[in-house]
């Protein structure tokens, strides 16, 4: 249950907001619904969202794990199910996903730079932070500069949105049981 209105205030921008999220994702977004309450923080959250997703120097089933990773890490149910849609998107199987989410325990479903990634996420997300020297260095030195500042940056992102979803106590609104991708053997 929610712990804020997901009724803001019936403003320009709210309206405007809503009908894009409708657009674009079928139905209004919970989080965007919640941040309507503060039309400077819904304004700087999109302008953010907007630019992140123009970024492409990680490739982007490494981004899509780092993300998945770290919403797991937090327990983000809301950025769980919206992170599925995305992988469908991204052509990547939902069993993949519930693996990145337990990539521990299914370190064999992942390539070498993709176990990196899933730590380094996991390392980022952790209330005292983790990464260490030399698991940078490996990441700078397979991905490159540019792409690991990336990698960071949307690791960063996905604390921001997991951590601010889960202390709404936003819930899935249904993205994985309409956007399921059938398992690849």
């Amino acid at each position: 249950m929610a712990r804020i209105s997901l009724s803001p205030p019936g403003t320009l921008l709210n309206r405007v907001a809503a009908r894009y999220s409708r657009c674009v994702h079928g139905k209004v977004l919970t989080p965007g619904l919640a941040l309507g309450h503060n039309a400077r923080v819904l304004l700087t959250y999109v302008r953010l969202e907007r630019g992140a997703a123009r970024w492409n120097s990680l490739d982007p089933v490494l981004k899509h794990l780092a993300v998945t990773a770290s919403a797991a890490r937090i327990n983000c149910s809301w950025c769980m199910d919206f992170g599925r849609r995305e992988a469908a998107g991204l052509g990547i199987a939902a069993d993949r996903i519930s693996k990145a989410a337990r990539w521990r325990d299914h370190r064999a479903a992942f390539t070498g730079l993709e176990l990196l990634v899933l730590e380094y996420a996991e390392a980022m997300t952790e209330t005292e932070l983790r990464v260490t020297d030399e698991l940078a260095a490996a990441l700078v030195g397979r991905l490159g500069e540019a792409a690991f500042v990336e990698l960071t940056a949307v690791v960063a992102l996905e604390n921001y949105r997991s951590r601010v979803n889960s202390a709404f106590g936003l819930a899935g609104q249904g993205f994985s049981d309409a956007c399921s991708v059938p398992s690849r053997t």
